[in-house]
């Protein structure tokens, strides 16, 4: 899959240091010019709906139960790779140097209805909710929270957000591509 971006949270980061890596999986879901995003209700962004792999899990076991865990929404359809961002922190384990992770998104289609969400505690604590938008708002929301951080804690996804929505604008919607 084609590298989207790569991003270094902190410079001090040794990205060729001992390393505690993470996969997740990511939906990309369009009808027309929107977007579906899962919005925070306490922080203001927009986030793909997805997460990590568990244990033994393969990708589409993953996106088929994080979509619906986090929006309701059932995938019935994975088109095809998007693109994978890799990102560079500073890990919380202190016997490792970097925290990796990559995240792999895919175009995918969406049954009409949606059911419950099933939210993990912090998940509701931030107010997530899936939300239908123009992709041009969702850049410029993720955008205003990164400009106007002002040091306040800004969720580390907020910026790989804003750049594959980025990506999404110039590779599918403006030039057609769905």
């Amino acid at each position: 899959m084609n590298l989207l971006k790569e991003i270094i949270h902190k410079e001090q980061v040794n990205k060729e240091g001992k390393a505690i890596y993470r996969e997740a999986v990511r939906g990309i879901i369009i009808n027309g010019e929107k977007i579906l995003m899962i919005h925070s209700r306490k922080n203001g962004d927009y986030k793909f709906p997805g997460g990590g792999l568990e244990r033994n899990e393969t990708h589409e076991e993953t996106l088929l139960r994080e979509v619906k865990e986090e929006s309701g929404a059932m995938v019935c359809k994975i088109e095809k790779g998007f693109g994978k961002v890799t990102e560079y922190d500073i890990p919380t384990e202190e016997e490792y140097d970097v925290f990796k992770m990559t995240s792999y998104y895919y175009i995918c289609k969406i049954d009409d209805k949606f059911e419950k969400q099933s939210l993990d505690e912090y998940e509701e604590d931030l107010g997530f909710r899936p939300v239908w938008i123009n992709i041009d708002d969702a850049i410029k929301a993720n955008k205003a929270l990164i400009i106007n951080s002002d040091n306040k804690q800004v969720p580390r996804w907020v910026t790989r957000e804003a750049s594959v929505l980025e990506q999404i604008r110039k590779q599918l919607i403006k030039k057609g591509n769905l």
